[in-house]
């Protein structure tokens, strides 16, 4: 089992995938090797027995968190002799560019979906509250994506706050990875049970603005996907491979100049943009807020969980 650091020591609880699945319990698997591969990310392996030793028992205790949030909810509400609120509880999923955080998104959804206590999840990306890419170049800001200072955070905590505050619609934008791009289509979130937000950003704060709130201000659960940064460099330059045989040769993508690279310049690309702008990301915003995560998925060298860090 990976070694912990002293902060890890002092804040978690370890558990290695034997004893982690031990927890699972009696909660019985309800997907499908169908339902799991329309889940799954690009370059992703997750197994059925993946999910059943850590997103099982992940999904159980998640859902008696929030059946407890609910219930303390209804006595504080009978308590001040008010109708029952509808804020749902949010969980936020954070990590590297292609430690497969999207893939632990959809299938932490599509399991929650099944408890009765919560049936209506909803799934949001942060990569909709990207400034546009024109406002991207006007300031500068295109080799900077997905660091702080490309997101427009006010919109991204203004939605938050409103989906927290139990608003009967909030709009939240659409992103397309084909053009690379904001949309001007929306996704209407109507009063879900959970929200699961998922990005590059969620844990992040300025300790610089003391005075502003930030999106784990409203977060209930957060998770950081978790991986070194070998097999990070090493997933993303195989995304990269994959994306061009596949979304890279769409006439329409941003990226179709990639998509006639040999194999090798298509790795030396990837390489130079994992060390000009993902590696740098990594190390200066994402890494440092894993341990502000209340649990850790912690994977090893193929794409495989290893470890779940539980806050103590």
């Amino acid at each position: 089992m990976p070694q912990l650091n002293t902060i890890q020591k002092a804040l978690y609880m370890p558990f290695d995938r034997d004893s982690w699945s031990k927890l699972r319990k009696s909660v019985p698997l309800t997907l499908q090797e169908a339902d799991l591969a329309e889940l799954r990310g690009i370059n992703e392996q997750v197994s059925l027995d993946e999910v059943t030793d850590i997103y099982l028992p992940l999904s159980r205790l998640l859902n008696l968190i929030v059946r407890n949030n609910q219930q303390r909810g209804e006595v504080l509400n009978q308590f001040l002799g008010q109708p029952p609120a509808r804020s749902p509880y949010i969980i936020s999923i954070a990590g590297s560019v292609a430690v497969g955080k999207s893939t632990t998104a959809r299938i932490l959804q599509a399991l929650l979906s099944h408890w009765p206590e919560h049936p209506k999840v909803d799934l949001i990306t942060t990569d909709g509250f990207l400034y546009p890419l024109a406002e991207l170049k006007r300031r500068n800001l295109l080799n900077r994506k997905g660091f702080p200072e490309s997101y427009d955070t006010k919109l991204l905590v203004d939605f938050i706050s409103a989906v927290k505050a139990g608003e009967e619609e909030v709009d939240a934008p659409l992103y397309s990875h084909i053009i690379y791009d904001r949309l001007e289509d929306v996704i209407k979130v109507r009063q879900p049970d959970i929200l699961i937000l998922e990005g590059l950003n969620v844990l992040q704060t300025e300790l610089d603005s003391p005075k502003r709130r930030f999106v784990s201000d409203f977060v209930d659960f957060s998770i950081y996907v978790d991986a070194d940064e070998s097999n990070l460099r090493q997933w993303y330059v195989e995304r990269f491979l994959k994306l061009r045989k596949s979304a890279f040769a769409d006439p329409c993508s941003y990226f179709s100049h990639f998509a006639s690279l040999t194999d090798d310049a298509a790795t030396a690309m990837a390489n130079d943009i994992w060390d000009g702008i993902n590696g740098p990301n990594l190390t200066q915003n994402i890494l440092p807020t894993r341990e502000r995560a209340h649990l850790i998925l912690k994977k090893g060298a193929h794409h495989s969980m290893e470890q779940v860090l539980l806050r103590k």
